[in-house]
């Protein structure tokens, strides 16, 4: 009798679900958050970049994986579906506002080497589509962290707006309104990980334990306590909803019994809460993933469902077995992966502290630069006492919103020589345009006209809103004791709006603290 045997690698879990039905419904239970992200950004910004960054990635992912199987000779294996949701994982990650260059770049890293070079399904260590996401975090941060705006208003996303101590509006959160990246409507992604836990294909263990090490770490250390609402905000913003369901639960990167299962959310949940407190980086929940994701040999290794009747020590002496040293027992790679991520976060940090106060001692003489510009006569500057306490008054912007996401950053009196007060001269944030953030100088004379003003940032669009910067738009400000008589530029309305506010809020901040506050 011929009996085939079919031989793959442990561990061996039996399903009645196939790969192909288990990849089309997580990739079906994907598809709301992502419509809803879809269609945000085309009604908001008049632009459909979140589609093509969907697509482009999926696209790549799949082509990436089909042209390794063809060069390679092996059995194609684009049609389990892994590949497509790899893909449209890595793109939920990404701004709408994402260059389409990055997730290409980011489904062939995702696919060619964290899946492929491994062996293929089933065969990679961390997950694809979050390596990716921190590989182009770490090669391309300017083009990842371009966010459009919360509420039209900021370019920060929510969590890095709670992490500077800003308000942020949780409803807009919970549906998917308030910016970030494509995958950002909690709703959508709670129903569709909830469908798959209703399926089974998806463990509990893991995605609630996730959020409950989340949370209840984030309530004891956070200093906010049980406060219902930060807790909300957080668990609503960073990522963690879609990593505790759709990124933690992967098969192939998760432990395999219950109480591992446990004990891995629980980790990540606590990674996450620390990374959000301690961290400087608002996309940190990706990372306690990965660093979990290294530990699940690990935590496999040493939890181990019992059988019924399993003495481990009698067995063990009885076939003659003799206990090795831990370092023996854990498998070398492992050791190897936590050493690397180990020395990687230490460069990183490394990088950064030794990076922090150049920069800094750029941006201030950038932004002195742009002073003698406004306020050609002065020698020197001098800090207002008022000014400070008003600056530190402001709760996310100035007036309270009374001229849009405007915020004062620091105003100095410009004083000549011999010390006579020639001037103010004004740094001013403003959110609302179309690429914020959009920073500007302001200077004003003494009897309030403004003498001029100069971009310390702008990223507006090139022929568009980048002619803020030339003279037949900003000269018309010179002279001026208000915005009554400037024309918005053509075609660039929304960034004529954004200086109009960051100069009126400036002005504002002349009448009534500079001038009504004293010193």
């Amino acid at each position: 009798m011929n009996q085939r045997l079919n031989l793959s690698a442990g561990p061996h879990v039996r399903d009645r679900w196939t790969t192909p039905f288990i990849m089309m419904v997580v990739f079906l239970a994907l598809v709301p958050t992502a419509a809803i992200g879809v269609i945000v950004h085309a009604v908001r910004y008049h632009s459909l970049n979140a589609l093509w960054v969907i697509l482009a990635s999926i696209g790549s992912a799949v082509l990436t994986e089909l042209l390794f199987c063809l060069v390679t000779k092996r059995r194609i294996t684009i049609w389990d579906g892994s590949a497509a949701v790899t893909g449209l994982l890595l793109a939920l990650c990404l701004s709408p506002n994402t260059p389409v260059v990055l997730p290409i770049i980011g489904s062939v890293f995702a696919i060619l080497v964290v899946k492929c070079l491994f062996g293929g399904l089933g065969k990679n260590f961390i997950n694809p589509a979050l390596a990716a996401r921190c590989f182009l975090l770490l090669s391309f941060s300017n083009g990842m962290t371009n966010y459009p705006g919360v509420n039209a208003m900021t370019s920060a996303t929510p969590v890095a707006l709670i992490k500077e101590g800003s308000m942020v509006n949780i409803t807009d959160m919970f549906l998917g309104t308030a910016g970030g990246v494509i995958g950002s409507s909690i709703v959508a992604l709670l129903i569709g990980g909830l469908v798959l836990w209703g399926l089974d294909i998806i463990h509990g263990e893991i995605c609630f334990s996730v959020l409950g090490g989340f949370t209840l770490c984030l309530a004891l250390f956070g200093g906010h306590g049980f406060d219902p609402k930060f807790l909300a905000a957080h668990l609503c913003s960073g990522g963690v909803i879609m990593g505790a369901f759709f990124m933690a639960t992967d098969y192939t990167t998760s432990p395999v019994s219950r109480l591992g299962q446990f004990v891995y959310g629980c980790l990540i949940g606590v990674l996450g809460a620390l990374f959000r407190i301690l961290g400087k980086s608002a996309d940190s929940f990706s990372y306690s993933i990965i660093i979990a994701n290294l530990f699940t040999p690990l935590i496999d290794l040493y939890i181990i469902p019992k059988p019924f009747a399993y003495r481990k020590s009698a067995i063990d002496k009885a076939a003659g077995v003799v206990k090795q040293p831990l370092l023996k027992r854990i498998p070398k790679p492992v050791i190897a992966l936590t050493i690397i991520t180990l020395l990687a976060g230490v460069a990183l940090s490394g990088v950064f502290s030794m990076t922090k106060e150049p920069i800094e001692a750029n941006e201030l003489a950038k932004k002195r630069e742009s002073y003698k510009v406004v306020c050609e006569d002065a020698a020197d500057f001098k800090d207002i006492n008022a000014a400070v306490t008003a600056i530190e008054a402001q709760n996310g912007s100035y007036a309270n919103g009374k001229f849009g996401t405007t915020t004062i950053e620091e105003v100095l009196e410009a004083v000549d020589a011999n010390g006579n007060t020639v001037g103010y001269v004004f740094s001013i944030t403003n959110r609302n345009a179309y690429n914020p953030p959009l920073k500007l100088a302001l200077g004003v004379k003494p009897d309030g006209t403004i003498e001029r003003i100069a971009f310390i940032e702008l990223n507006e669009t090139p022929g568009k809103g980048s002619k803020a910067d030339e003279p037949a738009f900003k000269d018309q400000f010179n002279g001026q004791t208000d915005t009554a008589g400037v024309d918005v530029m053509t075609g660039a309305t929304v960034t004529s709006k954004a200086v109009l506010n960051a100069v009126n809020a400036g002005l504002d901040f002349f009448r009534n603290v500079i001038m009504g506050g004293g010193r």
